[in-house]
């Protein structure tokens, strides 16, 4: 591995994680080029809902390719961005009766979150954004504006601006009731709030700890911006397409965002792509006042539509995320009672689920253990004490179980 240490910047990391030269992965398997397998309940930090090189999107994109398909398409018209347009109005918006325009604003996570923050001052002429403690949405400058975590802050390198935290669901343990010092200072007009032109909420915080916010919360906070005339942005990159279940995230609280951002595991194989969905009336784009040179990705519209005509037309795949998570929440509940005094909770939605032990080194060191036992998990939470696990929605029961006798294992190890 010593061209990776010598050549390779310094700021790389789930690679001194897994120290470990990975050669091949099929399902929710990878494999080192020594040949051992390591069980994947990371998934690409959430881009691989599918898993790796699942047969049915390979067997689309191989096709696509060896027909000489249009590969980099910027903005311009193709078959296969018309193939996946009609997919998403057929699968997913008309089903849950959403009316969202589409925008490619580039190949990542990040992209979607500047295109929002961008247009939702645009539309309000507000400068102003509201964001959450504990929130994760990129690290470019518009999003890590917005961004709780203090070591991705501090790699800005100039002050952070024009986005005021505001406190997260159960942020003080339900002793405070919910929006209480938001909502003061909204009618307050001597608070000295700038007007927001939106909130940016992420409904299970994934980086901050696996924090999910009840639905009642949610339902609030939707009221809430409607009153005030704040657009709601729901940041869907890692909790979309199906991770907490539903294909969006924000469903079971029935409300309808004005700005949806998606990226991550819609382009279906882990190939770059991102949307941000809004309502018809804030189109207010002009032509290419904001744009990319790889907006237009047209293996990845491949793959994504395939994603969503197999996976999409009905709720077979949203029943089973559902059940495996709650086999996950089951051991975790079991990991919980079996060491009461180790401060320890079980926390997620869906095949979203994490353990929050007492420290981050804890929480390393059970990760460090699993890792050894042929088990790949990544930690998050402002100290890196949670234990996250975000395995392929594709991932079988046996496999789901395989995954936490080791995760069991690794906790008994290092607690006792």
């Amino acid at each position: 591995m010593n061209v990776f240490e010598t050549l390779e910047s310094e700021v790389r990391s789930y690679s001194r994680s897994w120290p470990v030269v990975f050669d091949r992965a099929v399902g929710s398997w990878l494999y080192g080029e020594d040949g051992r397998a390591y069980l994947d309940f990371f998934a690409g930090a959430g881009a691989l809902n599918y898993g790796h090189n699942n047969p049915v999107l390979k067997r689309a994109l191989l096709d696509y390719i060896e027909r000489d398909g249009i590969t980099h398409g910027l903005d311009m018209h193709t078959t296969a961005k018309r193939d996946f347009l009609e997919s998403v109005q057929e699968v997913l918006l008309r089903p849950r009766g959403l009316d969202y325009r589409l925008m490619f604003p580039g190949p990542g996570g990040v992209n979607t979150v500047e295109a929002a923050l961008k247009l939702a001052r645009k539309v309000t002429g507000r400068e102003s954004v509201i964001n959450f403690t504990n929130a994760f949405h990129g690290m470019t400058l518009g999003a890590l504006s917005v961004t709780g975590n203090s070591m991705k802050r501090g790699g800005a390198g100039i002050p952070l601006v024009h986005a005021t935290p505001m406190p997260y669901d159960n942020y003080f343990d339900g002793q405070t009731p919910d929006f209480l010092f938001f909502e003061k200072l909204l009618e307050d007009s001597g608070s000295g709030l700038n007007e927001p032109a939106a909130v940016i909420v992420e409904t299970v915080q994934g980086e901050g700890g696996i924090n999910a916010a009840r639905i009642e919360w949610l339902q609030g906070l939707s009221e809430l911006c409607k009153q005030h005339g704040i657009l709601l942005i729901v940041d869907d990159v890692q909790m979309g397409c199906g991770r907490t279940g539903p294909f969006f995230s924000f469903e079971p609280a029935g409300i309808q965002p004005d700005i949806v951002c998606l990226s991550k595991s819609i382009g279906g194989y882990g190939l770059p792509l991102a949307l941000t969905l809004f309502k018809p009336e804030l189109d207010v784009w002009e032509p290419g006042e904001h744009n990319g040179t790889f907006r237009g990705i047209n293996p990845a519209f491949v793959a994504a539509g395939a994603a969503l005509r197999e996976y999409w037309t009905d709720d077979t795949l949203e029943k089973a995320t559902l059940a495996k998570g709650e086999q996950i929440a089951r051991t975790l509940d079991d990991l919980v009672s079996e060491f009461p005094s180790a401060e320890l909770t079980a926390k997620g939605r869906g095949l979203a689920r994490g353990l929050e032990l007492a420290s981050g080194e804890l929480a390393d060191r059970v990760a460090k253990a699993a890792f050894e036992r042929g088990l790949l998990m990544e930690t998050s939470g402002p100290e890196g004490q949670v234990v996250k696990m975000m395995p392929a929605l594709t991932i079988s029961e046996d496999e789901v179980e395989q995954g936490m006798t080791i995760l069991v294992e690794a906790v008994r190890t290092v607690l006792r």
